[in-house]
């Protein structure tokens, strides 16, 4: 078993066409299929199912592919590692969050990122709930992930770095505009801006709003955080958002929760964080202070 073949195996699931794949990597389908053929008797065993349209992997195949995308990934991390330290640190790193991370937490940070590896590209995968997300760092899908702490044990590296705070967003002209801070049960009687339920601050929302002893009744659901801030500055409900998704534009009012509600935010990965991903890491640590002593956590 070698490289050549674990990345035509992957490739080959990818594209799901052995036609698409050989182009992709630029060799002869021929070959392509052959170093596919000596991996299958390698491991004893059909990989790939052919199909009349194409190829999907067989049982076998969707065991190793975990494995293989993790090594043709680590085949990636240390070409750009050399790279990186031939060529004053070039390349490019693949980092995966949820959706509201990459519009609220990661711009700044990867501003301050650019200003300090110019030559290091950032590439974002982004997913609208912490599974998927859990799941594509698992396959081998990028880098290093940016998100909630993951709610299954992890075995590869994890660090703490930052944290986010959830707000209420109400209309400039709600009765409750002018206060600073607000108990979510204040507002059990609303109708409220939600999330779709497959989207992960759906969960969040529910729990604190659980904990402040109702269940939120929805007007209006969407599937981005700073819809669910414009939509509630709108006059249309109450929104729970966290607080790096508000533009300083926004015309509404921002109350914080009472008490304070945050969520740790984690960089992990399925291997050993290179020392592109630990220098990222690094910058998203540097860009917020503690959170509140009264904070209440969420592990949502």
């Amino acid at each position: 078993m070698n490289l050549r073949q674990l990345e035509c195996f992957v490739t080959a699931v990818d594209e799901g066409s052995f036609t698409r794949a050989a182009r992709r990597l630029g060799i002869a389908q021929p070959s392509l299929s052959g170093h596919i053929r000596a991996l299958e008797e390698e491991v004893g065993g059909r990989l790939l199912a052919r199909l009349p349209r194409g190829v999907t992997p067989t049982a076998a195949g969707r065991a190793l592919l975990p494995e293989a995308r993790a090594c043709v990934r680590a085949l990636d991390r240390a070409h750009q590692a050399v790279r990186a330290t031939l060529a004053a640190e070039e390349g490019e790193l693949e980092v995966a969050t949820v959706l509201s991370m990459s519009v609220g937490l990661l711009p700044p940070a990867i501003t301050a990122w650019q200003d300090r590896y110019p030559r290091v590209a950032i590439r974002l995968h982004e997913f609208v709930h912490r599974r998927l997300l859990e799941d594509a760092v698992e396959q081998g899908i990028a880098d290093v992930a940016v998100g909630p702490v993951p709610l299954r044990e992890w075995n590869g590296p994890l660090r703490i770095v930052t944290w986010e705070e959830f707000v209420v967003v109400l209309s400039s002209g709600d009765p409750l505009a002018g206060r600073e801070s607000v108990d979510a049960s204040e507002l059990a009687d609303r109708e409220w801006v939600l999330y779709q339920p497959s989207h992960g601050l759906d969960g969040v929302v529910e729990e604190i709003c659980r904990r402040a002893g109702f269940s939120p009744r929805g007007r209006v659901r969407t599937s981005q955080a700073e819809a669910a801030a414009r939509l509630a500055a709108a006059g249309l409900g109450p929104a729970i958002v966290p607080d790096n998704v508000v533009s300083p534009g926004l015309d509404g009012a921002v109350l914080r929760l009472e008490p304070p509600t945050t969520r740790e935010v984690a960089v992990y990965s399925r291997a050993e964080l290179s020392r592109t991903a630990a220098a990222f890491a690094d910058v998203l640590a540097a860009q917020r202070g503690r959170p509140p002593r009264d904070a209440r956590p969420i592990h949502l």
